[in-house]
């Protein structure tokens, strides 16, 4: 179905704003503000483009098998399908890998680390951290440079990205991935062409009748997942600061050592099993849920809630009192979290493998 030209031509123009404020021409429509963007990593076409190459470059790991693409595919909105995120020799971490669409809208990135704060900081952690065990780069800085430094596509794409400091280093490697993710925009779903593009038969009855349910006071579900990001953890680059939410859900009466929540880092008792509110854009696609994967599908996401959740622990959110849902309606909030799907940001070239089958950079993703 052809969009409506005004929504096209709000968008072009609100993209050519932004452009002029910042050097970049940001995929976005006139409701929809850009990500913060720190002073000393402007964004910029070459730098993304490169770093959508490094994004796919198994390189970056130590034996050339992990990509951070092996986390985070694209078609599943940039999650893997899996429980837990696994990494290099098959090591797996504790957590579920978070999905990437509007990343760059985030003032904190992990499930339960409120220092994580920047994207260029964080793309550190995959490659060099040992906790668990992901790309394994620790002490390979030196070959990974080499190795990127060799390649035909890095001799040219590093200078036009950085031309004050051209070579391959951990400065310009993690500000190109940084800047590849703000790019990560999604903003196309079937609701967003309702809601604010003025088509009205975007979304099904179904899904219409699930948006009121989302948003009433029975269910609750909007007071978390709120706004146009549909998380209450937001920073735009309007904003002089992000709001976080943090929130226990009743998974566990006693949250395993291996992943405990927000307590881990502030040793405060009223943060054990408090973990970061995910956001709900393409939720349909990035299944399995909660922060440890324990939840196989939608609807066991919904019963989970309408049962207070599986477990008492005296941190557990007083927004969890659970509730009373009939199989339509519980069919209905389906249909409206489907509806949340961007498949235009799922397939867009953009943000897709850049590289050839069988370069030194592909990898192999083995499915769960």
């Amino acid at each position: 179905m052809r969009r409506p030209v005004i929504g096209a031509a709000a968008c072009l123009l609100a993209g050519a704003a932004f452009a002029l404020e910042t050097g970049y021409d940001w995929p976005l429509p006139d409701w929809m503000p850009p990500p913060p963007v720190p002073a000393d990593n402007p964004m910029s076409a070459e730098k993304v483009e490169l770093g959508r190459h490094l994004f796919y470059d198994a390189r970056l790991s130590r034996d050339g098998t992990v990509a951070c693409v092996s986390c985070h595919v694209q078609d599943m909105a940039f999650t893997d399908g899996r429980a837990v995120a696994v990494g290099i020799n098959g090591s797996t971490g504790a957590k579920n890998a978070p999905g990437l669409a509007n990343v760059g809208y985030l003032p904190v990135l992990t499930w339960a680390n409120p220092h994580m704060d920047s994207l260029e900081f964080q793309a550190l952690i995959p490659m060099f951290g040992e906790n668990p065990d992901e790309m394994g780069s620790v002490g390979q800085e030196d070959a990974i440079f080499a190795a990127l430094t060799a390649d035909p596509f890095y001799a040219n794409a590093f200078p036009a990205a950085f031309p004050e400091r051209p070579a391959p280093d951990l400065y310009t490697v993690t500000r190109a991935l940084a800047a590849f993710q703000r790019s990560m925009i999604s903003v196309s779903s079937p609701y967003d062409r309702f809601k604010r593009m003025g088509e009205k038969d975007a979304l099904s009855d179904a899904a219409k009748r699930g948006e009121q349910l989302f948003f009433d006071h029975k269910f609750e579900c909007y007071h978390c997942h709120s706004g146009v990001h549909f998380t209450d953890t937001i920073q735009t680059a309007l904003m002089l600061e992000g709001e976080v939410g943090y929130h226990n859900t009743g998974l566990y009466a006693d949250y395993p050592a291996a992943a405990p929540g927000l307590i881990e880092i502030t040793g405060r008792s009223q943060d054990a099993g408090r973990f970061r509110t995910p956001s709900l854009r393409n939720v349909a696609v990035t299944a399995p849920y909660m922060h440890d994967g324990s939840i196989p599908d939608l609807r066991g996401v919904i019963e989970h809630y309408a049962s207070a959740g599986r477990a008492d622990h005296p941190m557990k959110d007083g927004m969890i009192q659970g509730f009373k849902a009939s199989e339509a309606e519980i069919a209905d909030l389906i249909a409206f979290l489907e509806s949340l799907t961007d498949e235009e940001f799922l397939s867009d070239p953009r943000l897709s493998d850049p590289w050839p089958e069988g370069h030194p950079a592909s990898v192999t993703r083995q499915m769960p």
